[in-house]
């Protein structure tokens, strides 16, 4: 999957799409969800141009990567969800239901979540 940079996170990360922003810094930005599917629903991503969970594991920098773990805990932390729990989820790809090509967290919290994938049947 290439990168397709009139992306709607692109356009946010340039400023030309406005956003609720609940955090930066050099290497991320988060912001509240504008369909949110849970009462804290906040999407995480990286202000580099990748795709995917592949393309950012592979090619970003360590400090990109450290940022970007280190800002989803602290997201949680700022938003007092982390005593009552909350779910971070990462799609890739069409069979994940990917929207927008530009690698993302969703981290969702404010009720119970349930099960996050039915078992198979067998």
């Amino acid at each position: 999957m290439s990168y397709d940079s009139d992306n709607i996170f692109a356009k946010i990360l340039r400023g030309e799409i406005p956003c609720d922003k609940v955090y930066e810094d050099d290497h991320v930005l988060a912001f509240r969800d504008i369909q949110p599917q849970t009462p804290v629903h906040v999407l995480v991503i990286p202000k580099g141009g990748y795709s995917s969970f592949d393309d950012f594991s592979r090619d970003a920098s360590e400090a990109e990567i450290a940022a970007f773990v280190r800002a989803a805990g602290q997201i949680a932390r700022d938003l007092g969800v982390v005593a009552d729990g909350y779910r971070v989820l990462a799609n890739h790809g069409r069979d994940a239901n990917q929207e927008v090509p530009h690698f993302h967290l969703h981290l969702f919290a404010g009720k119970p979540l349930g099960r996050m994938i039915k078992p198979l049947d067998k």
